[in-house]
């Protein structure tokens, strides 16, 4: 693997690790409405599907599409998040905001 590569990715994965926090979803409705809210499935690593996203594996990030592992949050699930205000991981990986929620919250698939 490429020197530079594997520097910028240790580099990401910390940068994205530090910036990864708790938000209840109220906080997170201007990035919603703005269509930069992408949901990852808990059984994925939120700071691992940032730094793919930052490094564009455009590759890694076709199959997390096609699986539904990653994706838009859905109006339903946006809703439900909504009306219980709902606590999430979050990261911002320029320009999207990634959400996870944790094992409890509410979800739809």
């Amino acid at each position: 693997m490429d020197k530079d590569v594997t520097e910028r990715e240790q580099r990401l994965r910390q940068d994205y690790h530090q910036q990864t926090a708790r938000i209840h979803w109220h906080e997170l409705q201007t990035y919603y409405a703005g269509g930069s809210v992408i949901r990852v499935v808990s059984g994925l690593n939120l700071v691992e599907v940032a730094v793919q996203l930052g490094l564009d594996n455009t590759t890694r990030f076709q199959g997390w599409i096609e699986s539904g592992d990653v994706a838009a949050v859905s109006d339903e699930q946006a809703l439900i998040w909504y009306e219980s205000n709902t606590e999430l991981w979050a990261v911002v990986a320029a320009p999207w905001v990634l959400v996870q929620q944790p094992d409890n919250a509410p979800l739809i698939e």
